[in-house]
C-alpha cells in the first residue's frame, strides 16, 4: 500500500511535469502594439508584468512594439501597459490570459487609437475587436502598487519597428 509521502511525492511530481510540458507545447505568446492615432502624435507607453518592465517606449505613427513571454500553466499571465500622448493618460491590460489565450491565438496586435485599442480579429484580418480603456486609476485597478513608474527596464525578446 502508498504511503502518504508516496502519493504526495507523485502529486508534486505529476504538476511539475503538466508544467514542463505545457511551457513546451503552448509555445509564446506574441503581444504588438500599434499607434494608430489618426493626429499622427507620437504614442508613449510602458508595459508591465507583475515580474517585468518592458521600458518606456515611444511609436511614431503606424509603428509598432512588440515582445513575447510565455503563458502561465496556471492561465494568470497580465502585461497591463500605460499610455499618453498630448494632455491624455491611459491604462490598459493589453494581455490577460484568460480573456486573450483563444482569441489570439498567440498573436496579440492591438492597434491604439485615442478612443481605446483594437485587438486584430484572425477570422475578419480587421482590428475589430475594439476595448475600452482601463478606469482610471483608483483603487481595484490591475495597475495599483505594481511599480509602473518604477526605471528597471527588461532586457528580453522585445522588438520596436
Amino acid at each position: 500500500m502508498f504511503s502518504f509521502r508516496r502519493y504526495l511525492f507523485s502529486f508534486v511530481l505529476l504538476v511539475f511535469l503538466a508544467h514542463l510540458c505545457y511551457g513546451l507545447f503552448e509555445g509564446k505568446a506574441h503581444v504588438r502594439i500599434i499607434n494608430g492615432l489618426n493626429t499622427g502624435e507620437d504614442l508613449n507607453l510602458q508595459c508591465k508584468s507583475k515580474d517585468d518592465d518592458l521600458g518606456p517606449q515611444t511609436l511614431g505613427f503606424n509603428k509598432f512594439f512588440e515582445f513575447s513571454f510565455g503563458p502561465s500553466f496556471w492561465k494568470d499571465t497580465l502585461f497591463f501597459c500605460r499610455f499618453w500622448w498630448g494632455n491624455e493618460y491611459h491604462y490598459f491590460d493589453i494581455y490577460k490570459q484568460k480573456r486573450d489565450e483563444d482569441r489570439c491565438l498567440k498573436k496579440c496586435w492591438w492597434f491604439v487609437q485615442a478612443t481605446g485599442p483594437c485587438l486584430l480579429n484572425g477570422t475578419t484580418g480587421a482590428y475589430d475587436i475594439c476595448e475600452e480603456w482601463n478606469p482610471e486609476l483608483q483603487g481595484g485597478s490591475s495597475q495599483v502598487g505594481t511599480g509602473i513608474y518604477d526605471s528597471k527596464h527588461l532586457k528580453s525578446s522585445e522588438k520596436v519597428g
